[in-house]
């Protein structure tokens, strides 16, 4: 058990978060808001650096191409995300990761490095200020062969990235991050 918390530890050490004085902030107004379709609520985004709302949109593209099985889509939305997370500070070792995911050979390699990726921007989203509506942390237990792997959505409905069509509703939702309103 440490041992896991020693590994946990690092990986937020070396994720993007280590510029924890970031913030993001969410809101319904502006014309820098990004609005992610939910069927309840949706979620509108205002992030009070661009480039970190250009990080959470490009994140949310390449699991939506994920989720769809498509492949070519996934590697654009990869090296749009690599460039975002490459010019923020902190976040180098997250645009390496997400450069992988645009090199890929094929969708498996993808979905297998997107599991590392997830944990980076998890850890750096955890750390929003969110002025309103909510980001799901997601967990399929099966992904992985059987490891696990986490995502973020803007929608509580799971569809799940690491199988797509396969199994689609595979996981729950295990965390919320929203306002502390």
């Amino acid at each position: 058990m440490k041992r896991y918390f020693a590994v946990a530890a690092i990986m937020v050490a070396t994720s993007c978060t280590s510029n924890t004085n970031q913030k993001v902030a969410l809101s319904a107004t502006d014309s820098t808001t990004a609005v992610v379709a939910d069927a309840s609520t949706p979620l509108s985004i205002k992030l009070k650096d661009a480039n970190v709302q250009s990080i959470y949109n490009g994140y949310i593209a390449l699991k939506d191409a994920l989720v769809n099985a498509k492949f070519e889509e996934a590697k654009t939305a990869a090296a749009t995300l690599k460039t975002s997370l490459a010019s923020q500070k902190g976040c180098e070792s997250t645009a390496v990761t997400a450069d992988k995911i645009a090199g890929a050979k094929d969708i498996a390699a993808q979905r297998k490095d997107f599991t590392s990726l997830s944990t980076d921007l998890i850890a750096l989203f955890k750390h929003a200020d969110v002025e309103a509506g909510t980001i799901y942390v997601q967990h399929c237990p099966m992904a992985n062969k059987g490891d696990g792997g986490d995502w973020l959505s803007s929608e509580k409905k799971v569809q799940n990235p690491y199988y797509g069509d396969e199994m689609m509703e595979c996981g729950s939702v295990v965390e919320e991050i929203k306002s502390a309103k």
